[in-house]
């Protein structure tokens, strides 16, 4: 909802009722993932805009009233990673795109540093493409920006290749008690992602699961997580797993429900991806309500 360079330009904003689905008991943790670098001033002081930050302060606090913890990421910067930018989303140029990312968790980090040490920050949603050489220098430059005004709280760094278990051995840490490790499992990919329409080729609709041999995909990135995260001595956390709309939706249950015993038999937290879209648990049109077989796969017994 605050991911696309607008809010709203995905379809969704945040409302009232997305909130409210907190109640109850059902989640304890939420992510909330942020585009800054499109409301922030285009040279390398980046300075955010004060109304967008008001709208996000809104937001954590509502999230934080509920007695969750709320996992505040920045997301997106498409020019960080060398992407093609979205529609709406502004450029700048190149020569600041590095300083503009630690001018911006400069003010985050200030910002926040009052919240409840039930706020995590997330240093950057699936760095990859120009990031892959420059992630492991860029991060620990942000994890201390960060620990400037945060010197204790719990900071989310994952590796390069779209926080691919694969990508682990690439990381280097800095040397810090207070970090999470994510990573991101969307094996098996073809059937996770079939008819995406950003997927190129488009993966065709159809696939089923969990047979042994996806179960063995899906298996291989928790186990190299789970061996990193005990040689490091960090806890694991599965920042995102979800199977797009497009596949059966019997499937998508059952794959579901085997990625959740997959990560927790691995000792490891986790969140799906996501919420209210295309791989959404719940169904924002007309009145709203869960679909029932995801929510069980994922929350049910």
């Amino acid at each position: 909802m605050l991911e696309p360079p607008r809010e709203g330009d995905w379809g969704l904003t945040v409302e009232q009722r997305f909130i409210d689905l907190l109640d109850g008991g059902t989640f304890d943790s939420v992510r909330l993932p942020v585009r800054w670098s499109n409301h922030a001033s285009a040279d390398a002081a980046a300075v955010i805009d004060p109304d967008f930050f008001a709208r996000v302060d809104s937001v954590v606090d509502r999230l934080l009233d509920k007695g969750v913890y709320v996992l505040l990421d920045m997301h997106h910067y498409r020019q960080l990673d060398g992407d093609v930018l979205d529609a709406n989303e502004r450029s700048v140029d190149p020569a600041v795109v590095e300083v503009r990312f630690l001018a911006m968790w400069r003010q985050i980090a200030a910002r926040y540093k009052n919240r409840s040490d039930r706020l995590i920050l997330e240093v950057y949603n699936e760095p990859h493409g120009k990031l892959t050489d420059r992630w492991n220098d860029l991060m620990a430059r942000a994890v201390g920006v960060i620990r400037r005004d945060n010197p204790q709280r719990l900071i989310v760094v994952g590796p390069t290749s779209w926080n691919s278990a694969a990508d682990l051995s690439k990381l280097v840490l800095p040397n810090d008690a207070n970090l999470i490790l994510t990573v991101h499992n969307y094996e098996p990919f073809d059937f996770t992602h079939q008819g995406a329409t950003w997927v190129t080729p488009a993966l065709p609709v159809g696939q089923s699961c969990c047979s042994a041999d996806q179960l063995s995909r899906m298996t291989w990135g928790l186990d190299v997580a789970k061996a990193y995260g005990t040689k490091m001595g960090y806890p694991v956390f599965i920042g995102e797993f979800g199977a797009y709309s497009a596949a059966d939706s019997a499937a998508r249950a059952r794959y579901s429900r085997a990625m959740r015993d997959l990560i927790e038999a691995r000792g490891m937290s986790w969140h799906y991806w996501e919420l209210a879209s295309g791989f959404g648990v719940y169904d924002p049109s007309g009145a709203g309500a869960f679909r029932a077989d995801l929510r069980d796969a994922l929350y049910g017994r």
